[in-house]
């Protein structure tokens, strides 16, 4: 069976594009810049690199970044009167504050401060909850991105699909399951505590595997010609590359996957450069639902 390879980064380029062009022609016609910004507390190398990626592509998309980069020990309370700051400035169109916080800083404290109108990561209760209820809200970057891969393999009606998310997390396979129910597909949700998981995988037509368990997901696991969509990224031992070396791989065994699967996003390269194009598209999403103007086809 030939597999066709699902590419997140041809796919995240052409989203980019039109956020691109919806912010040109936000400027042109209403003088709008959409504005987004960016919150980092503390050094984790991880999420230094992802948010100098998420300012560089505000930039280039012609949107306004606001970086507000904060030490570690930045106490809960002034990152609170940070986000109030931001909810406060019509600038100010989406705000992120990057994961995680330091330890002493409650999460869900933070997620709730956001104005659910700025909330671009899609994670605030009222977003999620609008899932929920099939209504127009600020959708979860990364489970927007794997329903955007999924309509990128097999076109943009998902109906009557029989699809398995494999892992029930709050951030990914939660919402996703909920985008798919609303994509008229018959979704089961697979987690640590299911009887025989491979079985329910093996039922899919369209299988999420967003686990967080390196290579989980055997070739045997897949239905052949299903359509896999691996959200991991797990960092493992490569001493095939020499002593001390590291390799990126997914919550799914590619080279076995690839040669059952009819279509499977790769790790890195899959969904992973969908999350910032995402995000680039809600911050437009909320600069024109926050004023009222329609917003554009991306």
């Amino acid at each position: 069976m030939t597999t066709s390879l699902i590419d997140g980064k041809a796919r995240a380029a052409r989203l980019r594009n039109d956020v691109s062009s919806a912010v040109a022609t936000l400027r042109a016609d209403h003088g709008l810049k959409p504005g987004l910004a960016v919150v980092l507390v503390g050094e984790d190398p991880a999420s230094k690199v992802y948010v100098s990626n998420k300012v560089r592509q505000t930039e280039e998309c012609g949107m306004r970044s606001i970086e507000h980069r904060l030490p570690a020990e930045t106490t809960q309370e002034e990152l609170l009167d940070l986000v109030g700051k931001l909810n406060a400035d019509n600038g100010v169109d989406g705000i992120l504050v990057q994961m995680p916080l330091p330890e002493h800083i409650d999460t869900d404290a933070v997620v709730l401060a956001i104005d659910p109108a700025k909330d671009v990561d899609g994670l605030h209760p009222q977003n999620a909850g609008r899932i929920v209820l099939g209504r127009t809200g600020l959708v979860a970057c990364t489970p927007q991105g794997c329903v955007l891969l999924a309509k990128e393999a097999l076109g943009p009606d998902l109906s009557g699909l029989e699809a398995v998310v494999l892992g029930r997390s709050i951030l990914v396979g939660k919402p996703v399951a909920l985008l798919l129910q609303n994509e008229n597909c018959t979704v089961t949700m697979a987690h640590s505590r299911s009887r025989d998981v491979a079985d329910l995988c093996r039922r899919a037509d369209l299988l999420v595997a967003a686990v967080g368990r390196a290579e989980m997901v055997k070739g045997d696991w897949i239905k052949p010609g299903a359509t896999v969509i691996d959200v991991g990224i797990n960092r493992v031992p490569a001493p095939e590359k020499g002593e001390g070396k590291t390799k990126l791989v997914g919550d799914v065994a590619f080279d076995e996957a690839v040669q059952v699967a009819g279509a499977i996003t790769p790790v890195p390269g899959g969904v992973g450069p969908m999350t910032i194009a995402c995000l680039l598209a809600n911050t437009v999403t909320a600069a024109c639902r926050r004023r009222g103007l329609p917003v554009p086809a991306m």
